[in-house]
């Protein structure tokens, strides 16, 4: 018990810092969202119209700053992060439920499959130390892991949609021309529009996954229990797994952790390389446009989930490893 509120007291200081950073960062820069809008017009919007866009963005000059750090504090557990400005006059959470189904089906996915195949393949590859497998993968993947993404989505773009006269798309999340809806049609055209993307964020990060996994178990291997398991004559597939693996594989579930944490701000080197709607490019374009209620959501956003991800990170790992309980 003593472990878990530790945790969770953590998590809620850890919270509560980033949504302190958050408010003051945005205000400290030069100009606020209402003047960035303005600017678009060249200055043709006059003091009145001037405030209401302060307030629509969630941004009163005239109040004190304790007022309005209560305020935002208010508004961000409401929900309520105000109007983005690139999408004038969308509100930032309708914007955000727009994109970040398209990140968690790429981006979330991908990153699982990533890691369930990148550990079991390091396992075989640990385990088998010297053999063909674990002579092959490691001078691979450590190339692959070092190539950025936007060079490996060019070179699929030009291997499978241009050099195959656009057997696959590379571009956007679906055809423009169907409608969206959970109908058959529509399912295909999304999964072959995202297969490129999701090949290109395989191809990257799998190769951390299998070198981790594989330098974990060679490592575990050199331990006395293991010495132990094999002089009590226990099969060598459960020593691989319940003895082997299960501790080789407590370092990665951080780095997993942080890895579906992250999923939410999407890749956006391949959203943007494959023109897809997903949070990645949309943190982009805030950025782009100067767009802070949408930057500040997003930032919120990405911070939840990494920390919630670290959180269940660390409660699996006292789960598997009860040293880690007493550790801590």
């Amino acid at each position: 018990m003593r472990f878990i509120l530790r945790r969770i007291g953590f998590f809620l200081i850890t919270l509560w810092v980033a949504l302190t950073v958050n408010f003051f960062v945005p205000r400290l820069m030069p100009g606020n969202p209402a003047e960035a809008m303005m600017a678009r017009f060249r200055g043709r919007i006059n003091p009145e119209a001037l405030k209401a866009l302060e307030v629509a963005f969630g941004i009163d000059t005239q109040q004190p700053l304790p007022v309005q750090y209560v305020e935002y504090l208010g508004n961000t557990l409401t929900g309520r992060f105000g109007t983005s400005l690139t999408f004038f006059p969308q509100p930032v959470g309708e914007v955000l439920a727009q994109a970040l189904p398209w990140t968690l089906g790429l981006v979330g996915v991908t990153t699982v499959i990533a890691f369930v195949l990148g550990t079991g393949i390091g396992m075989i590859g640990g385990w088998r130390r010297g053999g063909v497998l674990d002579s092959v993968l490691p001078p691979v993947f450590v190339i692959t892991a070092a190539l950025p993404y936007f060079w490996v989505g060019l070179l699929l773009i030009m291997v499978f949609s241009v050099g195959t006269n656009g057997l696959l798309p590379n571009d956007g999340g679906y055809d423009p021309i169907l409608t969206p809806g959970w109908n058959s049609e529509f399912i295909l055209d999304v999964g072959k529009h995202a297969l490129l993307p999701a090949l290109t964020i395989l191809i990257i990060s799998i190769g951390g996954w299998i070198l981790t996994m594989r330098n974990n178990v060679v490592t575990t291997l050199a331990e006395d229990y293991i010495r132990m398991a094999r002089a009590k004559g226990i099969p060598n597939r459960r020593i691989m797994i319940n003895y082997a693996a299960r501790n080789a594989i407590l370092p990665n579930l951080s780095g997993f952790a942080m890895s579906l944490g992250f999923v939410v701000s999407g890749s956006i080197l391949v959203e943007f390389t494959f023109n897809y709607p997903g949070v990645g490019y949309m943190l982009l374009s805030a950025v782009n446009n100067q767009d802070y209620p949408l930057m500040q959501a997003l930032f919120v956003m990405i911070t939840v989930t990494v920390l919630v991800a670290v959180l269940i990170s660390d409660f699996l790992t006292a789960w598997l490893d009860p040293r880690a309980r007493t550790a801590s």
